[in-house]
């Protein structure tokens, strides 16, 4: 309306302050819509006329309609939400494998001490078949406490994997939407406008995305907004939108990564990403999840290997020596899908004790040579084949590789010593008779020796050409001071109480590795046999060996046993469940915070739209009062005209 007339000045605040109501209507109607911002009409005089009396005024106009949003508190928000829903995550992930790790009925503490418990009630009563049943019977349990648990963190496994491709599925379908919902703003921020309610929606489809991983973006001239991920990687520019897959670990086919498609090529950027449910899955498998699978592996291979070693060197009670009483695992080792080579790798484990809780990655660097890397730390051992095939190595952290000529440089194959072998350790006899609970040898005085000479009973490391058909048999010739050996290695051995000192220890390392102690002063003539123990049914010197390895540091490097290994693996998964569970406290109220600080800014207050609605009102009754005046004047300037 033209001019500084009452009528023109009347309509103008009529018109501004219908659209203040309606912009009002609109706040209260969205008070509950999600990531919405309230907004606010901004208003202006409109340019006054100028007269003889000077400037005089022609109203209001509408410059805009403004939405109440700040950039910064956008970004904590969505920082702040990324942040906490990988704890989150995370902490409910972990919460599983501590409490599968620690409970008194599914954990692996109470089989491993009842399996124990009962080799200690063979050692108690080795000719009592119920008592070997039993510990048949424990063992079974064990083994299916081993399994069970890496079937569970199996299952784990799986259900990261299948989070990942839902993750990626709603990753791509956010993306998509944030870069449609970018063509539509561009077009309106061309002709001018200000697309308020579109730019909530981005903004909103933006924190969703947080929720699923950790983003970054800039805002473009243009009112677009591009979208990265990980280490830069674009996720949407303009309108456009880049792709993310699910595709199989190079390794293991079942194991879900995250690819990144540039052209034709798709990138594995599973290790980039970070931040969000998806990271925080992530960041469960690589902390958690493997290291315990890999530490539990340690404890059953390290226990079938210790207990067959020394089951090996008893006898049952078919006279029989021992037999393997577990079925050892074997190492594992996968090539990558992408080696170009025929090359294969085998490994054999050397010592549980030096085994890690580590998977490796060897990899040919061409010309005869490979590096092996120790995933958990990085540390490299360069192997250098010098041409021969099959090459096998030195042992390294207690297992030796053996590799066979045919890779091409690049070529990589996954080592895993210890992951998830728990799954296929198991009972290797069923028959309580062959319980080796006895020592394979015996050895005696002979009763008619006139001197006080004793031997002891004597232990053997191997069963190599035991004493099993002839016996053994030590006679002392005095002239000489020595025994002389039948039917043993060697022909004699010294011995001179007086000047070596009686108890000396004498071991047949070739010969079964028999060790003993003779004490005492021997009579010239006097004999001393090392026999076979068969028919020692109620012998229990194996059984008590086999018992006393629970108490032995046979892993880490002689520093824990079992008992104290599965300990750690607990101690370790409680640690870090805790802290999680702390971090995810204290992130929520900072995500609480950042919350409330952006809805104080941009969040709906009903009272305060109520005030405005009321103040609005008025204004607009006020505003139609002043038609209503001016429309009265003109009708008395038409009187005054008519007369």
């Amino acid at each position: 309306m033209a001019g500084g007339d009452t009528l023109g000045i009347g309509i103008s605040g009529l018109l501004a302050f219908q659209r203040a109501l309606a912009t009002t209507s609109h706040n209260i109607a969205n008070v509950n819509t999600d990531g919405y911002s309230r907004q606010r009409v901004e208003v202006a005089t409109q340019t006054p006329l100028i007269s003889g009396a000077g400037y005089v005024g022609t109203g209001v106009t509408v410059n805009s309609v403004r939405r109440l949003y700040d950039d910064y508190l956008g970004l904590q928000v969505r920082t702040s939400t990324s942040a906490f829903s990988r704890l989150d995550r995370y902490y409910s992930l972990a919460s599983q494998v501590d409490g599968m790790l620690a409970d008194s009925q599914t954990g692996l503490a109470p089989a491993l001490q009842s399996f124990f418990n009962a080799v200690q009630g063979v050692a108690n009563d080795p000719a009592s078949t119920a008592a070997r049943q039993a510990l048949l019977g424990e063992a079974g349990t064990l083994v299916d406490r081993f399994n069970n648990l890496d079937q569970q963190f199996a299952d784990l496994s799986n259900r990261v994997d299948a989070e990942i491709e839902s993750a990626v599925t709603e990753i791509n379908s956010l993306a998509s939407s944030i870069a449609s919902i970018n063509q539509e703003i561009a077009r309106a921020e061309g002709s001018g406008q200000s697309p308020n309610d579109l730019l909530d929606k981005r903004d909103n489809l933006v924190n969703q995305l947080a929720q699923k991983v950790s983003v970054s973006t800039v805002e473009q001239d243009d009112g677009t907004l591009s979208v990265f991920i990980g280490n830069g990687q674009t996720l949407v520019v303009g309108s456009q939108s880049m792709t993310l897959s699910a595709v199989a670990n190079a390794y293991d086919p079942t194991r879900a990564e995250i690819g990144y498609a540039l052209g034709s090529t798709t990138v594995n950027i599973t290790s980039q990403l970070s931040g969000g449910t998806l990271g925080g899955a992530l960041d469960f498998r690589s902390q958690v999840l493997d290291p315990a699978r890999a530490a539990l592996g340690r404890v059953a291979i390290g226990l079938a290997t210790d207990f067959n070693d020394q089951h090996l060197l008893g006898m049952d009670l078919n006279g029989d020596l021992g037999a393997n009483f577990f079925t050892e695992p074997s190492v594992d080792i996968d090539a990558a899908s992408t080696n170009g080579g025929s090359g294969s790798v085998t490994a054999t484990i050397t010592s549980v004790s030096s085994l890690e809780t580590s998977d490796y990655q060897l990899r040919y660097d061409g010309s005869n040579a490979y590096t092996l890397t120790r995933l958990s730390d990085g540390t490299t051992t360069a192997i250098a084949t010098g041409g021969t095939s099959p090459y096998t190595t030195s042992a390294i952290d207690g297992f030796t590789l053996t590799i066979t000529a045919g890779a091409t440089a690049g070529d990589t194959f996954l080592v895993k010593p210890v992951t998830g072998v728990a799954s296929s350790i198991d009972l290797s006899i069923s028959d309580p008779r062959k319980v080796a609970a006895a020592a394979p040898i015996r050895t005696s005085a002979t009763t008619a020796n006139t001197g006080n000479a004793t031997i002891s009973a004597g232990t053997v490391s191997n069963t190599t050409n035991l004493p099993l058909a002839a016996s053994i048999t030590l006679t002392f010739d005095a002239t000489n001071n020595r025994f002389t050996v039948t039917n043993g290695p060697g022909g004699t051995i010294s011995y001179n109480p007086s000047t070596e000192g009686s108890g000396k220890e004498f071991t047949f390392s070739g010969y079964g590795g028999i060790t003993f102690t003779v004490a005492g002063t021997p009579a010239n003539g006097d004999t001393l046999t090392i026999a076979s123990n068969s028919g020692g049914t109620g012998d229990n010197r194996n059984a008590l060996l086999l018992g006393s390895l629970q108490s032995e540091q046979t892993l880490a490097d002689g520093t824990a046993t079992y008992g104290s290994a599965y300990g750690q693996i607990v101690s370790d998964v409680g640690t870090r469940t805790r802290a999680a569970e702390i971090n995810r406290e204290a992130q929520s109220a900072l995500r609480d915070q950042a919350v409330s600080a952006q809805a104080a800014v941009s969040g709906v207050n009903l009272d305060e739209e109520a005030a405005d609605m009321v103040r609005l009102q008025q204004a607009y009754q006020a505003a139609a009062q002043v038609i209503s005046v001016s429309n009265s004047l003109f009708e008395t300037l038409l009187g005054a005209v008519r007369r």
